[in-house]
């Protein structure tokens, strides 16, 4: 699906949003307003219906679809952008009603996803993402796929092409998974790599357009695209942090996020994710100068929530407060943080908070381990690392950087230095 072509002129697009109670169909709208300007069309406008239910067939009433198809005839619009799931029926049946081209949320969103995917996990997590959506949708374009594959030669008897598209995309789909779990284990072994290191990772999470490449360009000049546009960013950048006290972080920049993103793309993109699942600390991030701020602040920490980081140090930050003159009128969220990445304004503050919450760092230590002992030498292999090694007559000697925790075990078999 492609909304743009540069040697075209810019789609005009007219939004559709129906509000049945269940979220705050303004706020929505004006994302989709700006997801539709990120992805390359232009919004002509948008209209509301309240009802009680999505309508089966149109999913707005029988006269408001009407009243569409007049508006797309009358002002020339060539695409309707739908701030819900529509099923492939809902869209054939809008399509043919208005003679314009349909597409849903989800579908825009993944349009944005596959333009700004750059690694070789992101494209495929795209891929694999749009493909799951389109396999339920192939049942309602048959019509349509059988007349692209329609004309002499294509007669006859044998498999419909709907069904050779389908065996496909599931052949498809699972090398796609195959080629992303290699993808993961290779980040796997980087992130254990890190911990037996002792390097401290800082993940920054939040709501797209949040400002979280900017802060990562002002603090380490990863030189990475910090535009305001929603999605931006989409694949994780790591890049190595200073702290004050001398301390050098990892730093990761990881996929924003928007209200009401379809589950099948959390589930995704849930591994360029978890980036923050594993880091030691969390900079939740949020524009400061947006008047709902604290929703987006929940949204993120709830999902962080899900995927596991209940016990992770997570900090909430203020950003671009330069926008806001009247500071003292900012609602304070926990022990937020404000800042201006753009100015540089509270950066100072931010890195001492950074610095206070830095977890115990691995230390060095010289062993003597009992022969009969030999398993604690296995855990450190597995979470520490091991510099130096020798079997004496008394046991095993060696020298190794531990975490904390390990430290509380070994503490009768240390060599007095």
């Amino acid at each position: 699906m492609e909304l743009h072509d540069n040697t075209e002129k810019q789609e005009r697009a007219l939004l559709v949003a129906v509000d049945i109670g269940d979220y705050d169909v303004e706020s929505s709208l004006s994302e989709l307003y700006e997801l539709t300007q990120t992805a390359g069309a232009e919004p002509f406008g948008a209209m509301t219906q309240k009802r009680n239910a999505y309508e089966t067939a149109t999913c707005v009433g029988s006269g408001m679809i009407q009243e569409i198809a007049d508006i797309c005839q009358k002002q020339d619009i060539d695409l309707l952008i739908f701030d819900c799931e529509l099923s492939p029926t809902q869209i054939r049946n809008i399509e043919l009603i208005t003679d314009v081209r349909v597409i849903d949320r989800t579908m825009l969103i993944l349009d944005i996803f596959a333009d700004r995917a750059v690694s070789k996990e992101g494209k495929l997590q795209v891929e694999l993402a749009q493909l799951k959506y389109m396999m339920p949708r192939l049942t309602g374009k048959g019509v349509a796929m059988s007349r692209l594959g329609g004309g002499i030669g294509t007669r006859g008897p044998g498999e419909s092409k709907l069904e050779t598209d389908k065996r496909h995309i599931r052949r498809r789909i699972d090398t796609l998974k195959e080629q992303l779990e290699q993808v993961e284990r290779h980040r796997e072994q980087i992130n254990r790599r890190r911990k037996k290191d002792g390097t401290v990772t800082v993940a920054l999470v939040g709501y797209t357009n949040a400002g979280k490449s900017t802060l990562m360009n002002y603090l380490t000049d990863a030189g990475v695209l910090a535009k305001d546009m929603l999605f931006a960013t989409l694949d994780p950048t790591a890049r190595a942090l200073r702290l004050p006290c001398g301390k050098t972080v990892m730093l990761i920049d990881t996929v924003g996020l928007v209200r009401r993103l379809p589950h099948h793309l959390v589930q995704a993109f849930r591994s360029t994710l978890e980036q923050a699942a594993t880091a030691d600390i969390i900079l939740n991030i949020c524009d400061a100068s947006s008047e709902e701020s604290q929703v987006h602040l929940q949204v993120t920490r709830t999902l962080l929530d899900e995927l596991g980081c209940k016990h992770q140090v997570v900090i909430p930050v203020l950003n671009k407060c330069d926008l806001v003159p009247e500071l003292n009128q900012i609602p304070m969220i926990g022990e937020a943080v404000r800042i201006s990445a753009k100015s540089g304004q509270g950066i100072t503050h931010l890195l001492e908070v950074i610095e206070q919450n830095l977890p115990m760092k691995n230390m060095r230590v010289e062993l003597l381990l009992p022969f009969s002992k030999s398993g604690i030498a296995a855990e450190i292999r597995k979470d520490g690392t091991v510099l130096e090694e020798e079997y004496v007559a008394e046991g095993l000697y060696l020298s190794a950087m531990i975490t904390p925790d390990l430290l509380k075990q070994v503490k009768p078999y240390l060599v007095e230095q």
